[in-house]
């Protein structure tokens, strides 16, 4: 499986489009969440996104950006229902934290996980820093992932 990590200018017409209709897909039908699915962190100019094509479809998906002064994060985290159980998802995320310590190296990453993914994040080294809440419909928390001071 190979990665690419483009900036919203770098992506071809067709692969933009493939990437979108793949998170609708997977976020607002698939998870049935009617909720605007693109915005401005998709063309934020220091956002990376992070994916992997297969077969003319998105398998892999993450978008790595700067949530602020404190935090980079990780979002839109998706794998494919074609390519699910084949530990893409694993690599997905070693790739996501990866762009984000080269992006940003100064600072921790943020997630905002929803709940019963909790533990595979925590394989990673996220820990929760939130309570739960409730977000397009989907139990949440925030977890983070020193990267500042474990030197």
């Amino acid at each position: 499986m190979q990665f690419k990590c483009e900036q919203f200018n770098a992506l071809d017409a067709h692969t933009l489009f493939t990437i979108m209709r793949g998170r609708v897909d997977v976020f607002v039908v698939e998870q049935e969440c009617p909720y605007p699915e693109l915005d401005d962190v998709d063309i934020a100019l220091n956002t990376q996104h992070l994916y992997t094509l297969g077969n003319g479809q998105l398998q892999t998906y993450a978008r790595c950006y700067e949530k602020n002064e404190q935090y980079s994060a990780i979002g839109r985290v998706l794998v494919n229902k074609s390519a699910r159980g084949k530990g893409h998802a694993a690599s997905l995320v070693r790739k996501a934290i990866e762009c984000c310590k080269e992006q940003w190296p100064e600072r921790d990453i943020y997630i905002g996980a929803q709940t019963y993914l909790l533990e595979f994040y925590r394989s990673f080294g996220f820990e929760n820093f939130s309570k739960e809440y409730v977000e397009d419909g989907i139990p949440h928390q925030d977890m983070i992932l020193k990267v500042t001071g474990t030197d």
